[in-house]
This record gives structure tokens, C-alpha cells and sequence, in this order.
């Protein structure tokens, strides 16, 4: 770490901002504006918005960038509005118009009983403007310069798809659809309301989307670029992790051992049938020293025969291995 990073830490801290993200902005914009809102350079975020969402985007400063890895894959929650009787090049109001067929026919019944059929764990084909990688470029970029993009289905779930309101439009010819989901990690909403239109043979697109939880940080603790530019502020890095983690109080010679990347006895979590679940380890004074995962316990191989099988026998099937440690400030 260099000098200049260093005194950027001491001096802001670390932690995560929760921003509000206004529309027509990208999520890269919203990096830059914490850049210089917090004085540091070390900042990403936790998952991409499309420009014309809003809602939860968490940003990561200093030292709780090294969250953002473990962040990316937990659940979501949206609210959307998809219309039905039009799809669009893009499966959003930003595209191109590409098709009309009318909705007439569609009434709230079907739409209940094809929204059933888009939930729970479902095989859905990404958005073709998406920043998936194809042949090492994103989907995007392909899509944009007018090249046949093919992505493969993927698993994802949608742990809840509710129909918060069913209105028609247009003079009748069009329904939009108000919605509220809980997805996975990885699940385009774009698609579900591309799929849902194909499902009622109508076609669909979103025409409105906002993020209102990442995990457990939610859109009423979420702050605006205004609002953080009067008052900036943060959730901190112990408080960040103990949000989303698992916790293990430490004693201090735990913490020391940990401190140099050694193992200490199990968190439990791999008893428990959850070897990759980490846990977050504090410290006597509550700092967070590291993330832990359950990992097999090395063996003692230096005893041999009788004594050997006695020692394994006596050894921790698991141990905590730390997988990322938190320097101090």
C-alpha cells in the first residue's frame, strides 16, 4: 500500500456507502462521484444498475472493497413495472420498439398463473445487452455493433414474484404490470419481463426498476448524491460485515494467530453441513479481524503407526482458515 493510499484510509476510514442511485446514471458514475465525495481513490460497488434504475447500489471504501466479492451474491429485491403488449430490443424502455401485439386478452388470471411459472428455480436466457463476457467481450458490445448475440440459459431463482398491481393502458391495448421480486444473484429482470410477455404471447419489456435491497442493506437506509454531499456518511467495516456474516467473538490470542494467517479451531460452519459459509471474526475490541471458512483440518503427519491414528483421532475434523484479513487501521 503506498503512502498516499495509507493516509486516505486513516484519515476517511472504511465502510460502505448505501446510495440511493438516481436514474440516467451509470454505476460507474456513481463510483466517481463517492471518489470525491470521500477523498479516496479505493472505491468499486457491489453489483451494476442499468443506467435507468434505481435504488440500493453498495459502494465499497478503503479497506471494505475487499466485501464487495462476497456482497455480489447474495439476493435481491426490486420493484418493477413490465409492459405487456411490446418488446423492445434492449427487454427495457431504453431499446428500440420492435414489436406490438396487442393485450386485450390478457387478463389478471394469466398473468397470476404465468408468474407462478417464472418462480422458484428457473432456467433464464440473460439479456442480450448485458455485460455478460461472450468469447472474452461483453454481450453489449456485441449486441450494440449489430452482431447475432446467442447467450445460454443459466439456472437462477426467484425466490418471490408478486403482482402488486395489474392495470390497463393505451386505451385497453396495453397492461402494465406492477411487480415486486426476491431474486438470486445473477437474475436479469429485464428477462422475466421479456419471458412473461413471450408467456402470454404478447411480448414484454420494463419500463421502470428499483433496487430496495442488497442482502440485508436496504433502500431505507440508502442515501442520495445530494444528501451525501451535505452530510457523508457510511455503515463502518465492522458493522458492514456483521450485517451479512455470520459472527465469532475472538480472544486475543485467536486474533493473533489469525492476524498471520493461521488456522484456528472451526466456526462450526462445516459441521453444520455449510463449508463455504463465512463467518466474521472480531476482536476483543470489536474490530473485525478477518473472514473465516470452514476448511479440513490438516493432519499431524510427523507421528507414525499406533500414535498417528491415536493424534487423528483426537484432531478437529474442520479448522477456520481465515480467507481474508483486515490489516489494522
Amino acid at each position: 500500500m503506498g503512502k498516499q493510499q495509507r493516509a486516505e484510509e486513516i484519515a476517511v476510514g472504511s465502510g460502505l456507502v448505501l446510495v440511493d442511485k438516481p436514474a440516467g446514471w451509470t454505476s460507474h458514475d456513481v463510483v466517481g462521484r463517492i471518489r470525491r465525495l470521500a477523498g479516496t481513490r479505493k472505491v468499486g460497488h457491489a453489483g451494476t444498475l442499468d443506467p435507468m434504475a434505481t435504488g440500493v447500489l453498495v459502494v465499497g471504501i478503503n479497506r471494505a472493497t475487499r466485501l464487495l466479492t462476497h456482497i455480489v451474491g447474495v439476493s435481491k429485491t426490486y420493484t418493477a413495472t413490465i409492459r405487456l403488449g411490446q418488446s423492445t430490443t434492449t427487454d427495457d424502455a431504453e431499446g428500440e420498439l420492435r414489436q406490438t401485439r396487442f393485450a386485450n386478452a390478457v387478463t389478471p388470471e394469466r398473468v397470476q398463473h404465468e408468474v407462478d411459472g417464472l418462480t422458484g428455480e428457473i432456467q433464464q436466457v440473460p439479456a442480450t445487452v448485458s455485460a455478460i463476457k461472450v468469447d472474452g467481450r461483453r454481450a453489449y458490445d456485441r449486441a450494440r455493433k449489430g452482431e447475432d448475440v446467442q447467450l445460454a440459459a443459466r439456472p437462477v431463482t426467484v425466490h418471490r414474484f408478486d403482482v402488486l398491481q395489474f392495470r390497463r393502458v393505451e386505451g385497453g391495448r396495453l397492461v402494465d404490470v406492477d411487480v415486486e421480486v426476491d431474486v438470486s444473484s445473477g437474475t436479469y429482470v429485464r428477462a422475466l419481463a421479456r419471458d412473461l410477455g413471450e408467456a402470454l404471447q404478447v411480448g414484454g419489456h420494463l419500463t421502470a426498476l428499483r433496487r430496495t435491497a442488497v442482502g440485508p442493506y436496504r433502500i431505507e437506509n440508502a442515501l442520495t448524491l445530494d444528501q451525501l454531499a451535505e452530510d457523508f456518511g457510511y455503515v463502518g467495516l465492522a458493522e458492514a460485515a456483521a450485517r451479512i456474516f455470520a459472527q465469532r467473538e475472538l480472544s486475543a490470542e485467536e486474533a493473533e494467530n489469525l492476524g498471520h494467517g493461521r488456522r484456528i479451531t472451526a466456526s462450526g460452519t462445516g459441521a453444520a453441513g455449510e463449508p463455504d459459509r463465512l463467518t466474521a471474526a472480531f476482536g476483543p475490541e470489536g474490530e473485525l479481524i478477518a473472514l473465516l471458512k470452514d476448511v479440513p483440518a490438516k493432519k499431524d503427519a510427523s507421528a507414525s503407526g499406533e500414535a498417528a491414528r491415536a493424534a487423528a483421532a483426537e484432531q478437529a475434523d474442520f479448522q477456520a482458515k481465515p480467507e481474508l484479513v483486515f490489516a489494522p487501521q
